[in-house]
């Protein structure tokens, strides 16, 4: 009988494991002061990346590239110029986690031309903004924890809603309605 016994885990991903990474990333925080629009725009792009597959750990100033195929997102390392499109699906574009855990997306020249695209990203915008608006406060629509996304995503968007809130707090519009930050933007009545 073999006496070695192999970790019932071996990637880590328990709830201590997901307890230390969050709190490893709140630590390692830079966050600034940032408007709605800003929040808004940084929410939406994490998200888009976010809600698709990630099965490593991302590491921020890192360049990932997005793909499409088979009716999915997914985030990878390997870049489109090192494997054919029928392997790697539609190159979407390169993402980098932000020092802050905000993501951004550069699109690729194909997405960037393509109408029926930029049409599915303006309606997943507008759906967001609605949330936005429709939430009692702006905070309250932050990805606290969203149990429908995998692991690696779960940790960063529950670190996205941890440093927006953040920016937030240092704007003066954490706990504000979305109608109550855009007043404070808009400035005092003339």
């Amino acid at each position: 009988m073999n006496s070695t016994i192999k970790p019932a885990n071996p990637q880590g991903k328990g709830l201590v494991a997901l307890l230390d990474s969050l709190q490893q990333a709140k630590q390692q925080l830079v966050v600034p002061a940032k408007n709605l629009q800003q929040i808004s725009s940084d929410l939406f792009t994490s998200l888009f990346v976010l809600n698709s597959r990630i099965r490593f750990k991302p590491t921020a100033g890192q360049t990932y590239w997005l793909y499409f195929k088979d009716t999915q997102y997914r985030l990878s390392l390997i870049a489109p110029e090192q494997w054919s499109p029928a392997r790697s699906g539609r190159y979407i574009g390169a993402c980098q986690l932000q020092s802050d855990l905000t993501w951004t997306l550069a699109l690729s020249d194909d997405c960037a031309a393509d109408p029926a695209f930029l049409e599915e990203i303006a309606g997943r915008r507008r759906q967001l903004e609605q949330k936005l608006q429709q939430a009692e406060t702006i905070d309250a629509a932050l990805p606290v924890y969203l149990e429908t996304l995998p692991y690696y995503s779960r940790v960063l968007a529950s670190a996205l809603a941890y440093s927006l809130k953040q920016s937030m707090q240092k704007s003066g519009i954490s706990g504000l309605s979305y109608r109550q930050a855009e007043r404070l933007l808009a400035g005092p009545a003339e």
